[in-house]
């Protein structure tokens, strides 16, 4: 399985930027898909994750509320960050991940978001 991360860049503060996942092979809409980000050094943390296609819940950490959106495509293991009014904090490497099991767990490669004037 691998999961390609595209979108990431150079933006200035308060602009916008717009992450793409896809999966190959297709998970299934039950898969559960989302963002994680690392700063330089600190931690991963989440960002947002959906748990299925459809009907899931969406959950986004506090720090992104109102400004991140996160989507998918039913029929596809596809999912997308939508990310307005960018903060230099929100500077990271994102990182897009797949979750059916313990032992299904994926990961992209990683895609750079700067945010600097």
């Amino acid at each position: 399985v691998q999961l390609q991360a595209s979108g990431g860049g150079l933006v200035q503060p308060g602009g916008s930027l717009r992450l793409s996942c896809a999966a190959s092979p297709n998970l299934g809409a039950d898969t559960h898909m989302g963002w994680y980000r690392q700063a330089p050094g600190k931690q991963r943390e989440l960002v947002t994750t959906s748990s299925s296609a459809g009907y899931g819940a969406i959950t986004y950490a506090d720090s992104v509320k109102g400004r991140f959106t996160l989507s998918r495509e039913n029929t596809r293991s596809v999912i997308y960050l939508q990310m307005n009014s960018l903060k230099p904090e929100d500077t990271a490497v994102y990182y897009c991940w797949a979750w059916r099991s313990e032992t299904q767990t994926y990961w992209g490669q990683g895609t750079q978001v700067t945010v600097s004037s």
